[in-house]
């Protein structure tokens, strides 16, 4: 597509690491750790769909054991909504506790990771789309069969809600069938209450014809 062309003519291309190859390289990272987006939906559905990239998630707090578990193979990169910095010594901190980081071995080399960093309240995990969400991390995600801990599918899409993008449309259709009734009234729920007036709401609601797959 040309908006991914015009994407990786500014900020470089994408080759992102499988959840497996995730999963090695993390082997002994002493904080918590889990995969949102995009793999978590084809984890729980086996939909397999193409991955611009890979989204791992870390608590804010555990920058520094990332940098100390990865600095010696990635460079990492602060990405507060386009601004860019290095992580090292002279700016060890993100640009914000709510940004994301970007990895890739070298200048000349592919983005292998994003790590959006998520916030905590008392230890407990928080919704970045909805502070009053607050849980352990192990309600809100799962441990599939390859060993890599995911966001729970309904919290995922309610996160690709706030986007409405083709692809995200794509993931609530292979999804949503999948779904039991009280994750379908979950998620329904949280997108009436963070995103008035969505255009999946009436879908959500139980209206079947009204298909945001549909609308393009």
């Amino acid at each position: 597509m040309a908006e991914d062309v015009a994407f990786c003519d500014v900020y470089g291309d994408w080759d992102p690491l499988t959840p497996v190859q995730l999963r090695e390289l993390l082997t002994g990272f002493p904080e918590p750790w889990w995969l949102v987006g995009g793999h978590a939906i084809e984890a729980f559905t086996g939909v397999v769909r193409f991955h611009e990239d890979i989204d791992l998630v870390v608590f804010s707090d555990a920058v520094p054991a990332l940098r100390e578990h990865l600095g010696g193979r990635f460079h990492l990169w602060s990405n507060d909504g386009g601004t860019f910095r290095v992580i090292d010594d002279r700016h060890p901190e993100p640009l914000h506790p709510l940004s994301q980081i970007w990895m890739r071995e070298d200048a000349r080399s592919p983005w292998r990771v994003d790590c959006p960093l998520n916030p905590a309240r008392d230890g407990l995990w928080v919704s970045k789309r909805d502070d009053n969400h607050v849980a352990p991390l192990e309600d809100v995600t799962w441990v599939a069969d390859d060993g890599v801990r995911y966001l729970r599918p309904e919290i995922a899409l309610h996160f690709k809600g706030a986007h409405d993008r083709p692809k995200d449309r794509i993931d609530l259709r292979s999804t949503w069938p999948l779904l039991d009734d009280a994750r379908r009234t979950w998620l329904a729920d949280a997108v009436r209450r963070t995103y008035p007036d969505h255009a999946w709401q009436r879908f959500l609601d139980g209206e079947e014809d009204a298909v945001p797959w549909a609308v393009q």
